[in-house]
């Protein structure tokens, strides 16, 4: 892979560019006119994808598919109707509220650590842990750029707070009863195919199924509540042990162990 500034950038996007090369340990090169194809085919070390590094945004572009960058998509929604007063499945299902402390264990493109964010308030805690380095830092830097012009929503967004972690090995690190809430959201067992936005996730994020173990250091860490989300039809609650309590009209459920 390389980190490639827009044309013409300006000082602060190249300087942001070198940064993050430096991070994934990749080469960073001025775009300049070449189209990503032409520089993808100009360089062999773009065979995962471009990353191109504008002021205020970041995205992966791969000949396989559509790009991949950060977008609070479904979220957005999601907590417009918690600011109206309306209830949200996740959030039920947690029984997350103000000033909780969240673990969310696979974070992918940020959507329910936003809509936690959001519901645990100012005084909340929210950590999202992402195993990939490429989707880690379109989620990070996407969510400390992006402006929804709502404040309350960017400020739930700039909370958060970003590691860059695989879940089993961080919450081996925890002491006991340090989180309120610990969230899974791996990939489905039983993948919703119909789901566009999340073809290009799946070209780089984690897709190791969940281990018991895994789940038994979360409920050592919770203090309320461990959450899985998973397809409606899928077979991972019988499998970890929790407790199918929600299903939705969009081919979600959500299971919940107690604590």
């Amino acid at each position: 892979m390389i980190v490639t500034t827009i044309e013409k950038p300006g000082a602060d996007a190249i300087e942001r560019a070198r940064r993050i090369a430096e991070e994934l340990d990749c080469a960073c090169v001025r775009r300049e006119r070449h189209t990503l194809r032409g520089l993808a085919r100009r360089r062999k070390d773009a065979a995962d994808g471009v990353l191109v590094v504008g002021p205020d945004s970041l995205k992966l572009a791969t000949e396989d598919g559509p790009p991949l960058f950060f977008h609070p998509s479904m979220a957005l929604v999601r907590v417009k109707r918690l600011r109206d007063g309306e209830p949200d499945a996740m959030i039920r299902a947690a029984g997350a509220a103000d000033g909780d402390t969240v673990l969310d264990c696979t974070a992918g493109l940020g959507s329910d650590a936003l809509v936690f964010s959001y519901a645990v308030g100012p005084e909340g805690n929210v950590t999202a842990l992402e195993a990939s380095r490429v989707l880690h830092a379109i989620v990070r830097e996407g969510m400390r750029t992006y402006e929804s012009g709502l404040p309350d929503i960017d400020g739930a967004m700039r909370r958060i707070h970003h590691v860059r972690s695989d879940h089993a090995e961080y919450l081996r690190g925890l002491p006991d009863r340090s989180a309120d809430i610990v969230y899974f959201d791996p990939m489905f067992s039983k993948p919703v195919l119909a789901s566009a936005s999340l073809l290009p996730l799946r070209s780089v994020a984690e897709g190791a199924p969940l281990a018991p173990e895994t789940v038994e250091e979360a409920k050592r860490v919770a203090r309320k509540s461990v959450v899985l989300k998973e397809h409606r039809d899928g077979t991972e609650f019988e499998r970890l042990g929790f407790e199918r309590i929600r299903m939705t009209a969009h081919s979600v459920a959500y299971g919940v162990i107690r604590i």
